[in-house]
């Protein structure tokens, strides 16, 4: 069988190259890499420059046969004074021409921007840090909640989907203008948007002090792979324990108190709750109860009685969920208390995989 191209169909062939080229250059984008630097508090870096009035992310323009991650790296050289090579993409980014708030002069053809992950550093790493005299003016390690009021609303957008990105662990997102083509449950519910409230409590193992008041009953509930059930409120994307306060009908019984908030606040159903320490209020005698668990079915999602939420419920791995947290810096000391609970629960330790979303009815 055989086609004849139709009389108004232009000629087959191959394009000559400098047509070619020239097809190339009238498509040009312009190439940035930048770099998702956060310290042991969650926090991430951002600079201020002299010649913009929003933050920036580290970071600069790809020079011409210069590799993203090459000019990543040279970048984190020049504007903080620290070596540091850089391999893992968090996230990609088509800037359209009119997404950026660039002068009409300088002709913005639009950009393609790597955000790479400079990783989490510690303080003595932090002290290396030596500011170029021109360009940077200072840095600062910001929550993530308050990247929308120091960055441009392009780049805050991007730098949350990178941080999101890097806590679901399911490889380098993509995106359009900061927002991801396939948002996962974290965009969609635009955690760490709001700041988590702050329980800077001192970690302690086993029960509260005589005399104490139980404020609340939380519990690290793992499904047979080793995650642990976290709860996200809808409109905020808070992120919670499955657990609450003790009421009258629980009779002093914190393990009653925790199967009653599991089955109302998710739907869940827990084996024989494990206790395996409390966080002690430094400005009053009370404490809150942490608790391990197994969890053995979970059903439909409805709203809590006591607020009206209807929960947005996930599967994290502990280190997952505590980064979706702001615990202070006892956040070490209670996560390793909650692998020795899931250790002697039977449970296996959670292979690092992406966030999952429960929707419907399980039982295990």
């Amino acid at each position: 069988m055989t086609t004849t191209p139709a009389p108004a169909e232009p000629p087959s062939g191959a394009m000559a190259d400098e047509a070619y080229g020239d097809l190339r250059a009238a498509a040009a984008l312009w190439t940035g890499a930048s770099v998702l630097i956060t310290n042991e508090a969650g926090e991430v870096l951002v600079q201020e420059v002299d010649y913009r009035s929003t933050r920036l992310l580290p970071g600069g323009g790809v020079d011409p046969g210069e590799s993203p991650a090459a000019a990543a790296s040279r970048e984190l050289m020049e504007e903080l004074g620290v070596e540091e090579a850089v391999d893992q993409a968090l996230a990609v980014d088509w800037v359209a021409p009119d997404a950026a708030p660039t002068p009409a002069a300088m002709r913005f053809p639009g950009e393609l921007l790597t955000v790479f992950d400079g990783g989490t550093w510690e303080d003595g790493r932090i002290a290396e840090i030596r500011l170029p005299p021109s360009e940077i003016t200072a840095i600062a390690f910001v929550a993530p909640a308050r990247l929308p009021d120091l960055l441009s609303p392009t780049d805050a957008r991007r730098a949350l989907s990178a941080l999101r990105a890097r806590i679901n662990g399911a490889g380098t997102a993509l995106l359009e203008n900061g927002r991801p083509i396939a948002p996962t449950v974290l965009d969609r519910l635009k955690v760490l948007s709001t700041a988590p409230p702050a329980y800077h409590y001192s970690w302690h193992p086993g029960e509260a002090p005589p005399g104490h008041d139980i404020a609340q009953v939380w519990a690290w509930v793992f499904a047979p792979d080793g995650r642990t059930l976290v709860l996200l409120d809808p409109e905020t994307g808070t992120a919670v324990l499955p657990g609450g306060k003790p009421e009258s009908r629980d009779q002093g019984d914190p393990a009653s108190t925790l199967r009653r908030e599991a089955d109302e606040e998710a739907a869940a159903r827990l084996g024989t709750p494990l206790l395996i320490g409390h966080v002690a209020d430094p400005a009053r005698p009370r404490s809150c109860l942490r608790y391990a668990a197994a969890l053995t079915g979970i059903g439909p999602t409805r709203p809590d009685p006591a607020t009206g939420t209807t929960y947005t419920r996930i599967l994290a791995t502990p280190e997952q969920a505590v980064s979706l947290f702001d615990w202070g810096p006892h956040t070490s000391r209670q996560l390793a208390a909650v692998h020795q609970a899931r250790q002697r629960l039977g449970i296996p330790r959670a292979a690092r995989q992406a966030v999952t979303e429960l929707t419907g009815t399980t039982s295990w």
